[in-house]
């Protein structure tokens, strides 16, 4: 069995709450209550002056590590979809580093390895050392791991990459699954080791709860994450967020956040009450390393580099008025598809990925 001390210094503790706090909790959708912490959080990012500009691009630093990278990151999932050519997805990705994009997104499960193989063949040609490269593995065991750990290399022509995450901690025996004797944080460990990995976090889309839970096990095999990725947008503000409970104690423990699913996909969009505009600018301002950006067209490209270039926080007015505006349809969560049901689940429709025994027994969270 790997010791998780030999890799991590022990983390300073915090208030877990252990209690079980019900699922679905939501704020009051008065514009004055649901503005609180989203505004605290704004103000803090104002204060702290964490972005840095390097020529046109906007860089923030990822937590501890001390690494400097974008503001926006270009989403696997997307560059990898049906819509998007061989040669157009890798346009995209080329023009986005070209203009100062240096986080590259991916999974090993994304469209059967698709988006992984294009990234790969984008980042030839001395693209590969102009990028901070993250991916993503679904095994929860040992061996599973480090299957997908080789194959992620192989596909997307590296000899290492620079974070690699737990996809999809979404199950409430995820943590303890991952770290269990034979679980996948050996292979992580030993990949890490090997230097095929240098730094480590996870991700999950489901429940604050389940976050929490994942770095208080963390804890307690003495093993401290580089970074996570959740959901942040304006709608979560109003339902079980991830912002309000899960951003503090990121920022407590010294673990970079990754924003994903500023748009919850589409349906955000589809309510009408907000723009893509509003939704990239809102993300940005939370206290975030970078926020990953699904970008499967060149336009979609050039908004986003816009609005990573022109960033500044939003303001207090701004922020009252986006929570106002959006506080009785975001209240329910149903538009949080990725909270609420099983639509953005890929290892609940694939729990072969998950390893020997797959979900076993344990349905994702809803």
């Amino acid at each position: 069995m790997c010791s998780f001390d030999d890799h991590n210094s022990p983390v300073p503790p915090h208030n877990t709450d252990g209690s079980g706090i019900t699922r679905r909790r939501f704020l009051a959708t008065t514009a004055i209550a649901a503005a609180i912490l989203p505004l605290e959080s704004t103000l803090a990012l104002a204060e702290s002056d964490q972005s840095t500009k390097a020529g046109d691009m906007q860089f923030r630093t990822l937590g501890r590590t001390g690494e400097k990278v974008s503001v926006i990151g270009v989403g696997g999932a997307h560059i990898g979809g049906e819509k998007v050519s061989d040669a157009e997805a890798i346009r995209i990705m080329r023009t986005a580093i070209d203009s100062g994009v240096n986080f590259m997104d991916n999974c090993w499960d994304y469209h059967d390895g698709r988006s992984e193989m294009l990234m790969g063949r984008a980042l030839q040609g001395g693209y590969r050392q102009k990028v901070f490269l993250m991916t993503k593995i679904d095994g929860r065991d040992a061996k599973t791991a480090a299957k997908q750990i080789n194959e992620s290399l192989q596909r997307l022509k590296t000899d290492h990459i620079d974070l690699m995450q737990i996809h999809e901690v979404i199950r409430s025996n995820d943590p303890q699954r991952c770290f269990e004797p034979g679980g996948a944080m050996e292979a992580i460990i030993a990949a890490k080791k090997a230097g095929k990995i240098r730094y480590v976090g996870f991700t999950g889309h489901k429940s604050p709860d389940l976050h929490l839970r994942m770095i208080d096990v963390a804890r307690k095999n003495k093993f401290h994450f580089d970074t996570m990725q959740m959901p942040i947008n304006i709608f979560d503000a109003h339902y079980d967020s991830f912002e309000k409970r899960v951003l503090p104690v990121a920022e407590k423990e010294g673990i970079a956040v990754l924003g994903m699913k500023p748009m919850g996909g589409k349906f955000l969009l589809e309510t009408k009450t907000v723009t893509p505009v509003e939704c990239l600018q809102y993300a940005l301002s939370q206290t975030v390393s970078v926020v990953i950006t699904g970008i499967d067209s060149m336009n979609i490209l050039k908004q986003d580099l816009r609005v990573a270039r022109e960033f500044q926080p939003m303001g207090k007015d701004a922020i009252s008025a986006l929570l106002q505006k959006t506080a009785k349809v975001a209240s329910t969560g149903k538009h949080e598809k990725y909270k609420t049901s099983t639509h953005f689940d890929g290892t609940h429709r694939h729990p072969e990925w998950l390893g020997p025994g797959g979900e076993k027994g344990v349905s994702p969270a809803a």
